[in-house]
């Protein structure tokens, strides 16, 4: 692991000129490969990278390249290497990197300093990003809505729902600067994040009596929070209100109607996803996750194996959340087996399950006497993930007699 040092210099070393460091590596074709790598491949590279001292050189080569890429593109490379860097609870690491940017002459811009309050929210690090939202005066950077609501979205991602609406009052009289729909959509948010929908339907009252547009998104915030608190009454009340008041119905609202029905008869779901097609709105991943999940439920393992067969079919693609579910129901059936294929085509596209859902897998297949299956999903992991996130492997591996005499030798 690298230490708080290292980073700073490697910070330090990310300022310097990119022409410097072009001149003096253009005499090889492998040393300029990594100055010249596109900002689509170094993202690609970055989500397949779970190193965190890899996914820091790869950034590296992004931030040095700056000038050649989209603040979007910069901004999302910046944010997967935070994720990965949080993930190792490497946080003194990840202040000193986003610090480094605050010596960027681009820091008097607004969007690029809010990816910055941004990033410290994604690693939950909400006081440094409230520390960074008031400097903007010492930072020459102009202040609005855009940037207070990047601040109220890295609340809602520490967690910290309660501190919306008092930043809500505090920010707004310091600063007054006139808050816009999306500051208000957030605000409800955090309402039904916290798990007071009751709040956040209050708080719509308030808003149309302030003349306040509403979007259908802020509608299916609240309807999500009612459905996952249990009341579908008051739900289906403010999706009545939603679609009176000519809110855009979108896939992702016809998704939390979906996911209401989870525990119910999976023809309910396969009906609502058919009004969805017949409607106009393609169902996405989400929309057939929670068919499977359904079926899943119900123990009807063929049906959920056959939707999720039937992704690409559909034009969909299978996420983290489809590979994590169907592994882990297929071990609660014993289906070891086609847990161990799905789990291969999850490392495939590099979307692999969590630990969580795998010791059932390695367990069941070491239980089937599948010790070969067993030992390369251990292998697997080893080869993606960094010593650091694998203590819980090497626990269960030495549990389930699957450990080499090459790995106790080496502890």
């Amino acid at each position: 692991m690298a230490s708080s040092s290292t980073l700073l210099r490697r910070a330090r070393h990310l300022s310097t000129a990119t022409a410097a460091a072009a001149a003096a590596t253009s005499t090889t074709t492998n040393a300029t490969s990594s100055a010249t790598m596109t900002i689509s491949k170094a993202k690609s590279k970055l989500r397949k990278e779970h190193d965190t001292d890899k996914a820091l050189d790869i950034y590296s080569t992004v931030k040095n390249n700056h000038s050649t890429s989209s603040p979007g593109s910069t901004h999302h490379a910046q944010q997967i290497t935070v994720r990965r860097l949080a993930k190792s609870h490497r946080f003194s690491d990840i202040e000193t990197l986003i610090e480094s940017h605050k010596n960027d002459p681009r820091i008097t811009d607004e969007h690029f300093l809010s990816s910055l309050i941004k990033s410290y929210g994604i690693a939950g690090m909400f006081e440094h990003a409230l520390k960074t939202y008031n400097q903007m005066e010492t930072l020459k950077t102009p202040r609005s809505a855009l940037s207070f609501n990047v601040l109220l979205t890295a609340s809602l991602n520490s967690k910290k729902f309660d501190l919306a609406p008092q930043l809500f009052d505090e920010m707004l009289e310091r600063y007054k600067f006139k808050p816009d729909e999306y500051s208000y959509g957030i605000l409800v948010k955090s309402f039904c994040d916290a798990g007071k929908p009751e709040l956040g339907v209050e708080k719509l009252k308030e808003l149309e009596q302030k003349g306040v547009r509403i979007s259908g998104v802020t509608y299916t915030s609240i309807i999500h929070a009612l459905y996952k608190k249990g009341n579908s009454t008051e739900a289906e009340r403010v999706w009545d209100e939603m679609v009176n008041r000519g809110c855009v119905v979108d896939v992702a609202a016809s998704n939390v109607r979906i996911m209401s029905a989870v525990d119910g008869d999976p023809e309910i779901i396969k009906g609502m996803i058919e009004d969805m097609s017949n409607a106009g709105l393609k169902p996405d991943t989400i929309s057939y996750n929670y068919l499977m999940t359904c079926y899943c439920k119900k123990g009807m393992m063929d049906e959920a194996k056959e939707v999720y067969d039937k992704l690409e079919e559909n034009c969909c693609n299978p996420n983290a959340a489809t590979f994590r579910t169907l592994v882990y129901y297929l071990c609660r059936n014993e289906r070891f087996e086609t847990g161990y294929k799905v789990f291969k085509q999850s490392v495939a596209v590099n979307k692999i399950p969590d630990f969580n859902t795998l010791k059932y897998l390695v367990s069941g297949l070491a239980k089937k006497s599948k010790n070969k299956e067993a030992k390369g999903i251990i292998r697997t992991m080893k080869k993606k993930f960094p010593p650091n996130l694998l203590v819980a492997w090497s626990k269960l591996e030495k549990e389930l007699g699957l450990a080499s005499s090459e790995t106790e030798a080496a502890k």
